[in-house]
C-alpha cells in the first residue's frame, strides 16, 4: 500500500481544479490556504502540481524562506522560464543564464524585461523591484496567452525578504493583473488573516481563504487503519488515538509509524498491546531524543527569545491543565486581568493559542499534554529518578486511555447531560453563533413522539430551556419537521432548540433548521464543546 501523504484532502484539490479552469476560461479567484503547521498545505499544493498537466499555464511555486532580495529574484526568475520551457523539446538545465538563452526566441520582450530587473539587482535596489518580477507573468501571457500561476508557500515570510513596499505593490498586480493567479499558503494563520484583511482587501482580486484543519473523526479513522493496515491495534486505542491528536495529520503519521516499528520489533502477531503504546508515546515525547519532544522543546526556545518565558509557560501550563478562563488564571497567577490579557495577546498571535468566546484553548493537543506531563513535571520534580519519572509518565498516559475508553462506554446523551452540568454561564461561538452556556437548575431525559427521534434531554434554567434531540443516523428534513412540533409542546419559552447528529444533516434538513431556528451540531460540535472543559472526545 502507498503512503498518500494528502490523505483524503480531495475537496482541496477540487477547488485548485476549479480555479484554474476559471483561469482559462477568464475568471480569476485567488486562494489563500491557511492553517497549523504541518497540517497538509504544501502537500496539497505539491500533489496538485504533480498531477496538474496543462500547457497553457505555467505553474511558479517558490517555497518561501529568508534570503536575500537578489536570491529570490533569481529563483523566481529562473522557476519562471524553467516551467515555461518544461514541455519543449529542449533538454533543460537549472541554469539561469541557459534558461535565458533557450527562452529568448520564444518571449524576447519579456526577456528584455527580465535581463533589466537582473541588471538592477547587484546594485541599488529598486523600489519596485518586486512588481516588476509579479508583471512578467503578464508580459509572457501578453506574448504567449499563456497563464501563470504564482505560489508563495509560507507568504508571510516574504517581510523578511527585505522587499520595498511589498504589499502595496503586490496589492497593484492582484488589481491589474487578471491573467496571473496567486496561490498562497501560511502556517501564522493569525498574521495571516490579518495581512489578507488590512493589506490585500481588494475589491477585485482578493483571496478565497481557505481553512486547512486536522481530519474529522471518519477521515482519521480511515487514515489509522490505512497507515496501521500492517498492525493489529484495537477499536479503543485506535479511537484513543484519534481523541489525542485531535485528528492532526503530522501526529497520526509519526505515532502509526512508530506503532508499525514497535510492532515488528516485540511482538510475533504484529499485535500492539497497552503496554506497546505507552512505550511508543514515552519514546516520542518523554525521551531526550524524542521526535515530538524535540519539536515541543524547540517551541519553547524559540518562545522563550527575548522575553521572560516564565509567565507564558505558567499560563501555557495552566491552560493545558483544564484552568483556561482568564478569571482562574489570573486568581492561581495572582496577576490582573490586563496584565495576563496582554501575554495572552502574543500567544494568539503566535498561534499558540485560540480564543473561544471566555475560553482559551492550545492548538496543539499533543502540545498540551506533553506541557502537563512531561516538561512540567521535569522542571517542577525533586526526584531525578529517571525509571521513577518514566514510570509516572506511563500511569499518567494509562489513566488517560483508561478515562477515554470508560467515557466511550457512555451513551451520546450521557455524555451531554455531563457536558451540561459544567455550564457556568459563559459565553462560546459555535458554527459563528454565539451561544451563552447557562447554568441549568434541572436536567432530565426526555422522550420524544417522533418516528426517528426518540431520545432527548430538557435543561431548565431560570430564564430559559433548551431542548435536545439526538439521533445516529442522518438528519432528515421530516426529523426536523417533527421536532419542531415536540418543542411547541412546551409552554415555556424555548430558548435552545438542538439536534445532535453523529450521522450528519442532509441539505434540506439544514436549510427546514435553519427556518425554524434549530441547531443541528455534529459529533465536531459537541467535542469542541468538550474540549473547552478538558473532557475526553466522543468517538463513536
Amino acid at each position: 500500500m502507498t503512503r498518500d501523504k494528502v490523505f483524503n484532502r480531495q475537496n482541496h484539490l477540487n477547488i485548485l481544479e476549479k480555479r484554474l479552469k476559471g483561469l482559462k476560461e477568464g475568471y480569476r479567484q485567488n486562494i489563500a490556504f491557511i492553517g497549523d503547521e504541518s497540517i497538509g498545505k504544501t502537500s496539497i499544493i505539491l500533489r496538485f502540481l504533480n498531477y496538474f498537466n496543462d500547457n497553457s499555464i505555467i505553474p511558479i511555486y517558490l517555497e518561501i524562506r529568508p534570503v536575500s532580495p537578489e536570491h529570490f529574484t533569481k529563483r523566481f526568475i529562473g522557476i519562471l522560464l524553467f516551467n515555461f520551457l518544461r514541455n519543449s523539446d529542449i533538454a533543460l538545465k537549472e541554469d539561469l543564464d541557459f534558461l535565458i538563452s533557450k527562452s529568448e526566441k520564444y518571449i524576447p520582450k519579456t526577456i528584455e524585461k527580465i535581463k533589466l530587473i537582473l541588471s538592477v539587482i547587484g546594485k541599488k535596489q529598486k523600489s519596485s523591484l518586486f512588481l516588476d518580477l509579479l508583471f512578467l507573468c503578464e508580459s509572457i501571457n501578453q506574448e504567449t496567452k499563456k497563464h501563470c500561476v504564482v505560489i508563495f508557500d509560507e507568504f508571510h515570510i516574504l517581510e523578511n525578504l527585505g522587499i520595498k513596499n511589498l504589499y502595496r505593490e503586490w496589492a497593484k498586480a492582484l488589481l491589474l493583473q487578471k491573467n496571473t493567479m496567486f496561490i498562497i499558503t501560511s502556517s501564522a494563520k493569525y498574521k495571516a488573516r490579518k495581512i489578507l484583511s488590512e493589506n490585500l482587501s481588494l475589491l477585485f482580486g482578493n483571496f478565497q481563504v481557505i481553512e486547512v484543519e486536522s481530519f474529522d473523526l471518519k477521515t482519521s479513522e480511515e487514515f489509522i487503519e490505512q497507515r496501521l493496515y500492517m498492525v493489529n491495534l484495537g477499536k479503543p486505542l485506535k479511537n484513543f488515538l484519534t481523541h489525542f491528536t485531535g485528528g492532526h495529520p503530522f501526529y497520526l503519521d509519526i505515532i502509526s509509524q512508530a506503532l508499525t516499528k514497535s510492532a515488528s520489533k516485540e511482538t510475533g502477531n504484529n499485535t500492539i498491546t497497552y503496554v506497546n503504546f505507552t512505550d511508543t508515546l514515552e519514546e516520542l515525547l518523554f525521551e531526550e531524543s524524542g521526535v515530538l519532544n524535540q519539536k515541543f522543546s524547540n517551541f519553547l526556545e524559540r518562545l522563550g527569545e527575548n522575553r521572560n518565558i516564565t509567565d507564558y509557560i505558567s499560563m501555557l501550563y495552566l491552560i493545558a491543565s483544564g484552568h483556561n478562563r482568564i478569571r482562574d488564571i489570573a486568581h492561581i497567577l495572582r496577576k490582573q486581568r490586563k496584565d495576563i490579557l496582554q501575554k495572552m495577546n502574543y500567544l494568539l498571535e503566535i498561534d499558540a493559542l485560540t480564543r473561544n468566546g471566555d475560553f482559551f484553548k492550545i492548538n496543539d493537543r499533543v502540545f498540551s499534554f506533553w506541557l502537563k506531563f512531561v516538561y512540567k513535571e521535569k522542571v517542577d520534580t525533586l526526584n531525578f529518578d529517571r525509571v521513577e519519572k518514566k514510570n509516572i509518565f506511563k500511569n499518567r498516559i494509562n489513566e488517560m486511555v483508561k478515562e477515554f475508553i470508560m467515557n466511550s462506554n457512555k451513551s451520546l446523551s450521557e455524555r451531554t447531560v455531563e457536558l451540561l452540568r459544567l455550564f457556568e454561564n459563559e459565553a462560546v461561538c459555535l458554527d459563528r453563533k454565539r451561544l451563552r452556556l447557562t447554568p441549568f437548575r434541572e436536567i432530565k431525559p426526555l422522550g420524544l413522539n417522533c418516528r426517528n427521534l426518540k431520545e432527548g434531554l430538557i435543561a431548565r434554567s431560570a430564564d430559559s430551556l433548551w431542548i435536545i434531540a439526538f439521533k445516529e443516523d442522518l438528519i432528515t428534513e421530516e426529523d426536523i419537521a417533527e421536532f419542531t412540533k415536540e418543542c411547541k409542546k412546551h409552554k415555556q419559552r424555548v430558548q435552545r432548540k438542538i439536534v445532535i447528529a453523529s450521522g450528519g444533516v442532509d441539505t434540506n434538513a439544514h436549510l427546514k433548521a435553519l427556518e425554524e431556528k434549530i441547531w443541528t451540531w455534529n459529533l465536531n460540535n459537541l467535542n469542541q464543546l468538550l474540549d473547552l472543559f478538558n473532557k475526553p472526545r466522543v468517538i463513536l
